[in-house]
């Protein structure tokens, strides 16, 4: 699911939209209007810094409400179901802690980047999948189960990659404490999504209720999150804002791209396929910017905090576009 979380409930790819459940079209709305919230709160952050910049410890607890709102929509079918297809996941997974980690680092030294910048872009690439990926797999009519399970999998797994591969990758730019890092992965994404999933397994009913509220609550805390970084890092944004959408435009565009073609190479068919360029191109850049910030910079959190508009805004339009072709296809298929 990157805020970019969302944290929708897994939809179902096959339901007419008009009969969409409404967890799933409030989930569809706030991915509609997330990158609009985020580019308020940027504004907001960018205009009058001095009234946010002391926000940046809350931070991590910010995101640690992100993860929670995600473990709420979690069941266990969606663990078993990544038993039933454990080579399509496990694919998944090598495509998105390979591809866009070494993306992060090529596009980082392609650009000569500065320190702090190259730092927070290879942060952003060894960030597990972000939630929203499974709804925009969902417009495009791509393979939602294979979208949670690799989604699931890849932020369970998060604390044991993440910091060895940012440590590997952007320790040549700056020093990286993997082992702390671990620990924050941990406090900040492991405990509360499990803490997440213990309440929805024990009192499944009553968050049953409030599935409609969660895609919103995720997207206001993001933006939040979005609000604090660019605070911190206003002067950094002013003199390297084209260079940051540079490198951001360019590892989400190729990680999109590399992403549907694992699925295509592998021969896992065109619905496993557009779920494969989602959950390799899109980021947690939540996680990103709250570990940049921790353990680098605000500099370093600001490719995050762009990454968490850009990831939307193209996820959204590529979705719409597989999705038109999905139903071209079928209508040539028709009889």
């Amino acid at each position: 699911m990157s805020t970019e979380q969302t944290n929708p409930a897994p939809p179902q790819p096959s339901a007419p939209p008009g009969d969409l459940p409404a967890s799933d079209r409030a989930a569809r709305r706030a991915v509609t209007l997330f990158p609009l919230l985020v580019i308020a709160a940027g504004a907001v952050g960018l205009l009058w810094p001095a009234h946010f910049t002391g926000w940046a410890p809350g931070v991590p607890w910010l995101l640690g409400v992100v993860m929670f709102s995600m473990g709420l929509t979690l069941t266990p079918p969606d663990f078993t179901a990544v038993a039933k297809r454990p080579w399509a996941v496990a694919l998944g997974l090598v495509a998105h802690y390979v591809i866009m980690p070494g993306l992060g680092w090529l596009i980082a030294t392609a650009l000569h980047l500065p320190p702090q910048l190259a730092a927070g872009v290879i942060l952003v690439g060894c960030a597990p999948s972000g939630t929203a990926s499974n709804v925009v797999t969902f417009l495009a009519r791509g393979d939602v189960a294979l979208s949670v399970s690799v989604a699931t999998v890849s932020t369970v797994l998060a604390p044991l990659i993440t910091p060895p591969l940012t440590l590997l990758l952007a320790g040549q730019f700056l020093d990286v404490d993997a082992g702390v890092m671990v620990t924050d992965i941990l406090k900040t994404v492991l405990l509360p999504v499990i803490a997440g999933l213990v309440v929805r397994v024990v009192a499944g009913r009553f968050v049953d209720q409030a599935l409609r509220a969660l895609p919103w609550v995720s997207a206001l805390t993001i933006a939040v999150i979005v609000l604090v970084v660019v605070s911190g890092s206003a002067a950094a944004i002013k003199d390297a804002a084209a260079l940051v959408l540079l490198a951001v435009v360019l590892h989400n565009g190729l990680g999109l791209a590399l992403g549907y073609a694992s699925g295509k190479l592998a021969r896992l068919g065109t619905p496993a396929s557009r779920a494969m360029a989602f959950e390799v191109g899109m980021q947690n850049s939540g996680l990103a910017a709250s570990l940049a910030t921790a353990h680098f910079s605000p500099a370093a959190a600001l490719p995050a905090a762009v990454f968490s508009v850009w990831h939307n805004v193209s996820g959204a339009v590529v979705a719409a576009f597989m999705a038109r072709s999905a139903r071209r296809d079928g209508a040539a298929g028709a009889p």
